[in-house]
């Protein structure tokens, strides 16, 4: 499905959920990560003509690599705190199966000379960030494994139990996201091979999922929603970005939790449900290694490596699934956090109302 297409399928599903009228939307701002291609061109905009809304409606995209929808929310947020706007959707969309991670490189490099002398290369890798955390932090194949499999068990779970359903806007006979693998097991794991490393640890199997989707979400004040009947669901309570070495890049979004902890005046005992994206599943448990927190709040529903990582909307996506399972267990703080690429995270608080 073409992305703008894909895109505007969640903003007409969004209007009529909230419910909001198209034309009282101020903008849409809109994460990409792969600007190239079907996904170039920005996307934003594209996605609200493509949706039938009025031409009126203004549309942005940006890119902070898989945290873009999250920051998307961010900058929504603080566009109508400030009173520059009353209504704005935040989202975005990543059909990766149709524009390729990387695409937007071509076999170019994107970094220059000066990164190049800074770091000694710019083959800056993901997969062999996720390596040398489950090294530096002592994880071995079968805990990594052991995490994929929970992570497919959670999710199965949570879709029979129909967690999802609300959440979820069908396209066609397309109901369910069609990630989770609910024959794997330890054994069938154990044969994937590393494609990072050679003696490695990560495989595809701890690692999140490429896929196709899209996700968005309303954002306006309080007094707002009053005066056109609506109830909002949570605040966005804090929101902060952090970064830390580009080279293993995964690991900012510990630093991004203590920062957006202190900035809330809040501690981990007070958060009811975390989500830290399976971008790989070394990440989620460096990240409760060095918080400390509780497991059994963390992606209570399963994460990327069962349900997938479409990187563009994956920040949007995980919010709207904390939300939901925030509302369905009266969780009043949640949290959020996401690594992306050149070594950044995305974290926000959320409270429910």
């Amino acid at each position: 499905m073409h992305p703008a297409d894909l895109s505007a399928h969640v903003l007409r599903s969004l209007a009529e959920r909230a419910p909001i009228e198209p034309g009282d939307v101020d903008d849409v701002v809109w994460g990409v990560v792969s600007q190239v291609g079907e996904q170039s061109w920005n996307a934003g905009r594209n996605a609200v003509l493509a949706a039938g809304w009025p031409e009126t409606v203004p549309g942005t995209t940006i890119d902070r690599q898989c945290g873009s929808s999250q920051q998307a929310l961010h900058f929504a947020a603080a566009t109508v705190t400030s009173g520059q706007a009353d209504l704005v959707v935040a989202g975005g969309v990543e059909s990766m199966s149709r524009v390729p991670m990387g695409s937007s490189a071509q076999d170019q490099d994107p970094y220059g000379e000066a990164i190049a002398r800074r770091y000694g290369s710019t083959g800056f890798s993901q997969g062999v960030g996720a390596e040398m955390i489950a090294e530096r932090w002592g994880f071995d194949r079968r805990q990594l494994d052991e995490y994929a499999l929970r992570s497919h068990e959670k999710a199965a779970k949570a879709q029979d139990a129909g967690d999802f359903d609300a959440e979820i806007t069908a396209i066609g006979d397309v109901r369910h996201d069609e990630g989770i693998r609910r024959d794997t097991n330890i054994e069938k794991l154990a044969t994937l091979r590393t494609p990072f490393r050679s003696d490695g640890v990560v495989t595809a199997g701890s690692a999140s999922q490429i896929s196709d989707g899209a996700a968005a979400l309303a954002v306006t004040t309080s007094a707002w929603a009053a005066a056109h009947g609506l109830r909002p669901w949570a605040r966005v309570h804090t929101a902060v970005v952090a970064a830390a070495d580009p080279v293993i890049m995964l690991t900012a979004p510990i630093p991004a939790t203590a920062k957006v902890l202190a900035r809330a005046g809040l501690t981990l005992d007070d958060i009811g449900a975390y989500e830290v994206n399976e971008a790989f599943a070394p990440v989620p448990l460096a990240w409760l290694a060095e918080t400390g927190a509780d497991p059994a709040r963390m992606n209570p529903r399963g994460g990327a490596i069962a349900l997938g990582h479409p990187l563009g909307a994956s920040g949007a996506r995980i919010t709207t699934t904390l939300l939901h399972h925030m509302r369905q267990n009266g969780i009043r703080y949640g949290l959020q956090a996401m690594c992306e690429g050149g070594g950044m995270a995305n974290a926000t608080i959320f409270e429910l109302l």
